[in-house]
């Protein structure tokens, strides 16, 4: 069969003026033409276009992709062994980019950009990253997850120490509580509970009452929630999630 120019730039996804190109420079002349001199294409035509289309994609200048598809020693066969080759290295570059920029977005996740010594004045043998990719499997999709995120994202190291300090200052006026012998549902106790909502929502997202009786039920479902807590104080963890009900029950 014989093809127009402009069906064989629809085909082949090209332009017209991309035909007309590499028939001026003679990668890809057309077998024939018409009476008035109108370009036509045939089968083999087609194949040469493809094996052009295939290197160009792969990034060969014009002229290294004519003397490799006017090679007289390379068959059809011996084309596509060298386009699956590149082909194969491409894929493994390419392969090794989405590994860095995994890497990258993992790093990333946390949004929490401080050096190693930074890292471990805020949080000491905390790893914030190691919880990360499960944050994000359990939260990603939720506004309470991004807008975490988001603000996380524009904390200095001195934000983060002063949410540290913050943190362990409501960690001893809880325990003396406890200590002081107040059930988890006294006004003290609540009240706390209270303020443990409170930092949340104005340092990372919204804490409605459901989530937070959420993170409360996960204190004592997730050991190492638990453990958080029991290192502050032993019973902590449950003497929390208590305050944090009836807390959420008293404002209902």
């Amino acid at each position: 069969m014989a093809y127009t120019v402009g069906q064989v730039a629809k085909a082949a996804r090209v332009t017209v003026r991309t035909l007309h190109h590499y028939d001026e420079i003679g990668l890809l002349s057309p077998s024939g033409r018409t009476a008035a001199g109108y370009r036509r294409y045939d089968d083999a035509d087609l194949d040469r276009l493809q094996l052009i289309r295939y290197y160009r994609e792969l990034g060969f200048p014009l002229e290294e992709i004519a003397a490799i598809v006017d090679d007289p020693g390379a068959d059809p066969a011996a084309h596509l062994r060298r386009q699956h080759d590149l082909l194969t290295g491409r894929i493994g570059k390419l392969q090794e980019m989405v590994a860095a920029i995994e890497l990258a977005l993992e790093a990333r996740r946390m949004n929490i950009r401080l050096t190693p010594e930074e890292r471990f004045e805020v949080f000491g043998d905390f790893d914030p990253d190691a919880h990360a990719e499960e944050a994000e499997q359990r939260w990603g999709g939720t506004e309470a997850y991004r807008e975490s995120s988001r603000r996380a994202a524009s904390y200095s190291k001195d934000d983060w120490l002063r949410i540290k300090a913050e943190n362990e200052d409501w960690g001893r006026r809880f325990v003396a509580v406890m200590e002081s012998g107040a059930p988890a549902d006294s006004p003290e106790a609540m009240a706390l509970a209270e303020e443990h909502r409170q930092i949340i929502s104005r340092w990372f997202y919204d804490c409605s009452y459901e989530i937070h009786t959420g993170l409360a039920d996960m204190y004592l479902a997730d050991p190492r929630f638990t453990a958080h807590y029991e290192k502050i104080r032993p019973g902590m963890a449950a003497h929390l999630s208590e305050a944090i009900h009836a807390n959420a029950i008293s404002r209902a």
